[in-house]
């Protein structure tokens, strides 16, 4: 087709839905995105020649016998494209799979965890930060062939992201209730890996959870030597939190701090009646937290 008999196109007609269906089986790419016509199905519609994920890319990753094989199980399964099967093999892996991987990881020690923990979040960091940062900087000079993959990659970055999450958080090690030096209560994960690793710089072992009720759960489970406290938490409010500890008995003298972007003139009005030991306001600076090391 010519520019112009491209233009011309009847995007309600069945013909021009027959054309769009073969391409997008064919390829493994929208043909339409945002009511507009993509620049890879005008070059398809032209003649030229498209880049086949399925037939010369997979290449660069498995052998041809093994490509052989996923195209034969494709055929006979009737998956569009490869990029399809892999898909759902995912899927099926996470979904299906987990229950056995946390069995394989509940004889693993703690170090052993903290590899595997290691090993699966620092790509993915790489992977969701990467592909955030041309989405929020890039997106209006990418091609929309490529803005539509980023930003894939990184929906399903944050889908591996929980998942992992999940599947760690669920683990019991060796030691029952492993003793820790800093339990932080946040929700925000970046900021847990930030802690987590300039507390580990520093010498403590830091444990990190994503909410209220896990925070609860792992303060009965051992008692932390100081705990860093988020107020605003998806289920519980940290004020509450620090009200509970610091009315409990066994819980009572261990330090409190509260690590918010509220202002600090609001927080204050609460110390007294919560009793924390002090807080750290977000954006913060790791100098502030040279208060709490004398409680470590």
């Amino acid at each position: 087709m010519t520019d112009e008999e491209i233009a011309n196109l009847d995007l309600n007609s069945k013909e021009f839905k027959e054309l769009t269906k073969k391409y997008e089986e064919g390829t493994d790419k929208y043909a339409i995105w945002r009511g507009s016509i993509t620049e890879g199905f005008k070059k398809w519609l032209k003649g030229e020649k498209i880049y086949d994920r399925d037939k010369e890319r997979i290449s660069l990753y498995v052998s041809e016998e093994t490509k052989q094989q996923w195209q034969d199980f494709k055929e006979r399964k009737e998956y569009s494209t490869i990029s399809a099967l892999i898909r759902e093999s995912v899927d099926f892996y996470i979904e299906q799979k987990s229950d056995l991987l946390s069995d394989r990881l509940q004889r693993m020690d703690e170090k052993t965890i903290s590899n595997i923990s290691h090993a699966l979040k620092e790509p993915l960091t790489t992977i969701k930060g990467f592909s955030q940062l041309l989405l929020e900087n890039y997106a209006d000079e990418l091609n929309e062939d490529v803005l539509v993959t980023i930003k894939n990659i990184f929906d399903q970055s944050l889908l591996l992201e929980n998942k992992i999450i999940n599947i760690l958080d669920n683990i019991a090690t060796e030691e029952p209730h492993p003793q820790y030096d800093i339990l932080l209560i946040e929700d925000d994960l970046a900021t847990i890996r930030l802690l987590t690793s300039y507390f580990e710089s520093k010498g403590y072992k830091c444990k990190g959870v994503v909410s209220g009720t896990k925070g609860i759960e792992e303060i009965r489970g051992g008692l932390p030597k100081l705990i860093l406290l988020d107020i605003i938490l998806p289920d519980i409010s940290g004020y509450e939190i620090c009200k509970m500890i610091k009315e409990h008995e066994k819980y009572q003298e261990i330090p409190v701090y509260l690590l918010t972007a509220i202002p600090g003139s609001e927080v204050e009005k609460k110390m007294v009646d919560i009793k924390a030991d002090g807080y750290i306001l977000k954006p913060f600076d790791f100098s502030d937290f040279e208060v709490v090391f004398r409680y470590l």
